[in-house]
């Protein structure tokens, strides 16, 4: 299992915790997308996120999305999840490049994404689904989704997240971790944590040196009990069959404006790159089957 997750508790059952490696799952969003490093590292933290954030759901049919939108170079990032941690996202401007941080010769995360706002919706299924929404507090994205939990959600919690790109611009490594204080923590609980993340150097450093999410969760907790082990990966669910539904919510009018173009139409999935062709019979047989 090349990429995967592991969540728990620790503390005596007073934190839970997550911790991701996806290396595989951040390259193939670079690839799909041909990010430059700077956006690989932006969409690459939110995609670590929303793998770990999709366990959080309750139920199967459940999405997540988490959605920076910011008046930086990059502009957006959109990062979709259900609950097994498969995960898809899109940055807005995949080819922004920026020049190293002058403090410590890392991407500039900050200067891609910029200011603006941060919102995490949550499909449950019912009418109207869970909108929660505060601004962007860094635009290094762990740190405004520490915010996020902490604001409006009112769970404290500390989030690394890393994204390691190679001289040839692929990605070399990739990961994070969520921890999260339970109702009734300890005060000896939160001085025990706050000095491990205290001492935390960056996620990627760990990977880099071949750690693995046990080795990082191991690094921050005590009485470490993992409840769960499961595969993460870059995964869209559209299909022919979704894209119809899409052509058919278009309506009549706009579908035999379409027909009469004489012009077959494709449709583009801009999470995964593939491309539906529909012809004018196709396009026919759905105008008269709605």
């Amino acid at each position: 299992m090349n990429d995967y997750m592991i969540q728990g508790m620790a503390y005596n059952n007073e934190v839970r915790f997550f911790a991701v490696s996806c290396r595989d799952m951040v390259e193939e969003a670079r690839k799909i997308h041909d990010t430059t490093p700077v956006c690989t590292a932006a969409l690459g933290r939110t995609l670590a996120a929303g793998a770990m954030m999709g366990a959080m759901l309750k139920n199967d049919s459940d999405l997540l999305t988490i959605r920076f939108n910011g008046d930086g170079p990059a502009r957006s990032i959109t990062v979709t999840a259900d609950a097994a941690s498969n995960v898809k996202g899109i940055i807005a401007n995949p080819q922004v490049e920026l020049p190293l941080r002058e403090s410590d010769n890392h991407l500039d995360v900050k200067a891609a994404i910029g200011a603006g706002t941060l919102s995490v919706i949550r499909d449950t299924g019912l009418k109207d689904p869970y909108v929660g929404q505060t601004e962007i507090v860094s635009g290094e994205i762990a740190e405004d989704l520490t915010y996020y939990f902490a604001t409006s959600e009112q769970i404290p919690t500390v989030i690394g997240l890393g994204v390691l790109v190679d001289t040839d611009w692929s990605v070399k490594h990739a990961g994070g971790f969520i921890i999260q204080l339970l109702p009734g923590a300890s005060e000896e609980t939160i001085s025990a944590l706050e000095a491990a993340v205290a001492e935390f150097g960056s996620v990627t450093e760990y990977l880099n040196n071949g750690e693995s999410p046990e080795d990082i969760a191991e690094r921050l907790l005590k009485d470490m009990v993992i409840e769960d082990t499961r595969p993460v990966q870059y995964k869209c669910n559209c299909d022919r069959k979704r894209v119809t539904k899409a052509l058919i919510s278009l309506g009549h009018d706009e579908l035999r404006a379409m027909i009469a173009d004489g012009k077959p139409v494709n449709l583009h999935c801009d999470f995964c790159g593939k491309d539906y062709e529909f012809d004018i019979e196709e396009l026919k047989l759905i105008d008269a089957n709605i």
